[in-house]
């Protein structure tokens, strides 16, 4: 009888002790549940916080927040930091753009150009003869009571061009001599068998990709001045300018580029709706930028039109080029020969401004006082940034990596986000350390790139791969312009009238002398 009560006590026990495991494997098990539930509530709170704080605060970049050492807004009069950026996560939010402009006690001519012209209107009494005694009166003073602009708007002219055919009348009545004939011999237009001249293409593409006005849109401008046309015209007359005569420039520039030693580049997205890759017409497209930096001499900017955002686009663009390329961390920009790669400041501070913490207003910190260090050395000799930056940043770049190393930052949350996206790439980002042409941001490539972000608002759409194309010659003609100091309009209109006059294919040098940092460009169209 004991023996039989032992062995039931003993699997008794037994089933208690496997009903216990298997509660302690439900236990554990709910409690991974729960801690996995806990984490995705922690991420959706978290991403709910910054869609929030997206959707209703200000956009702007400004640190309101004190560094370790005490130091404010470094940032308070800098427009560059209220800049939209697309990084690889492209964000497609509107920004908006602030510049803070100081009062100034302006005169009263100070709203007219210098160089404009004056018309006085004088006024006099009616009648010069005096009320009581009946004399004449006479002038002692006049007084100026206001200034007022005057609008004349532009005219369009029909220009018909003749050629004159002249001959020997001596010459016809010699029986044996062949009379001679000349003939007088009108300049080619830019565009064969077109009414558009020089100034109405130069004047097209200035609105354009100056203004950001749409091609459907001036049609009623050209024709409200007289000229009936359609924005399918307007469009093949830019293809065609673009072509023939800003292609050839483009090329130039794009060879001399190469020649560089640091590049900056971004891309941002666009459309295309006739795409020879078979994909819809809802599908991105992209635009890249390529700058060169002010301490290597004229700038050149150079945009580019492509399907896609691959490796290849990135080749093709840079083919040649030995250097370093300033970009953001999206995964293209690697794995080039001879390319370094050096990483952008600002898109870090932008991540930890994300995490709008006590560690993410640290990280802010940390880079704002980078970027103190570079305002300081904006005009210094390469030299001297490469000697300051070893003498005073290096020093916090590495404090920086070390504060992230100790710090416990794991998860999904921002804070997580902004020490994974510094800590891979602290290579990339410690390039400026060593080169002064190196820049601690990629600000000027951002900045080069917003007029097509700005445009693409107006433009909406490339119909097809060749007017895609187009836009990226203009852009890149208009930006090094502008970034050279040239008025773009006074700089199509010479490149209108005399390129088709020129046999630079013949002599390919003289394309030298029509880039916008020629002394040809800057003595006939500088601003």
């Amino acid at each position: 009888m004991e023996n039989a009560s032992t062995k039931q006590t003993e699997r008794l026990i037994q089933l208690l002790e496997q009903q216990l495991a298997h509660s302690n494997e439900q236990n554990d098990e709910l409690t991974n549940k729960l801690d996995q539930s806990l984490k995705q509530i922690e991420v959706l709170t978290e991403q709910v916080r910054q869609l929030t704080k997206a959707l209703y605060r200000s956009k702007s970049e400004k640190s309101k927040y004190q560094a370790p050492d005490g130091q404010v807004s470094l940032f308070e009069n800098d427009p560059s930091f209220n800049e939209s950026e697309q990084t690889e996560e492209q964000s497609t939010e509107a920004v908006s753009y602030t510049i803070t402009r100081k009062k100034t006690n302006k005169k009263r001519n100070d709203s007219f150009h210098e160089e404009i012209e004056m018309e006085e209107i004088h006024h006099h009494p009616a009648h010069l003869v005096c009320d009581c005694c009946r004399g004449e009166m006479v002038e002692f003073t006049s007084i100026l009571v206001r200034e007022e602009a005057r609008f004349i708007p532009a005219t369009m002219k029909r220009v018909q061009h003749f050629e004159h055919v002249y001959e020997c009348k001596s010459c016809k009545k010699d029986a044996l001599q062949k009379a001679q004939i000349k003939r007088g011999k009108a300049p080619q237009g830019a565009i064969q068998r077109s009414i558009a001249g020089p100034t109405v293409l130069a004047k097209l593409i200035y609105d354009k990709f100056i203004q950001y006005l749409p091609l459907y849109r001036q049609v009623n401008e050209w024709e409200r001045h007289g000229l009936y046309t359609n924005d399918k015209n307007l469009s093949n007359w830019v293809i065609r300018v673009a072509e023939d005569w800003l292609q050839p420039l483009y090329d130039l520039m794009k060879q001399l580029v190469t020649e560089k030693s640091v590049l900056h580049i971004d891309e941002t997205y666009a459309q295309i709706i006739k795409r020879s890759d078979g994909k819809s017409a809802q599908s991105n497209a992209y635009n890249w930028v390529c700058r060169s930096v002010q301490s290597e001499g004229f700038i050149i900017v150079l945009f580019k039109s492509a399907l896609s955002r691959r490796r290849a686009v990135l080749e093709d663009l840079i083919k040649g080029f030995k250097g370093t390329v300033i970009c953001d961390g999206y995964s293209a920009y690697s794995q080039l020969p001879h390319v370094q790669f050096a990483n952008c400041w600002a898109h870090v501070r932008r991540y930890w401004l994300k995490a709008d913490s006590k560690n993410g207003r640290i990280g802010v910190a940390y880079c704002d006082r980078l970027f103190q260090i570079e305002r300081k050395i904006k005009h210094f000799s390469l030299e001297e940034r490469v000697q300051i930056r070893q003498q005073e940043a290096k020093p916090i770049v590495d404090e920086f990596f070390d504060w992230i190393d100790r710090s416990p930052f794991f998860g999904k949350n921002a804070i997580a986000k902004a020490a994974e996206y510094t800590l891979s790439r602290k290579a990339a980002l410690m390039m400026f350390l060593e080169n002064g042409n190196v820049a601690i941001d990629n600000n000027p490539a951002e900045n080069a790139i917003h007029p097509n972000v700005m445009g693409r608002k107006n433009w909406l759409f490339s119909v097809s791969e060749a007017g895609a194309k187009a836009n990226a010659i203009c852009l890149s003609l208009a930006e090094t312009a502008k970034a050279n100091g040239i008025d773009f309009y006074q700089y199509l209109v010479k490149l209108m009238t005399e390129l088709p006059n020129v046999l630079f294919h013949q002599q390919p040098e003289i394309l030298h002398n029509y880039l916008p940092w020629s002394e040809n460009i800057q003595a006939t169209c500088a601003k």
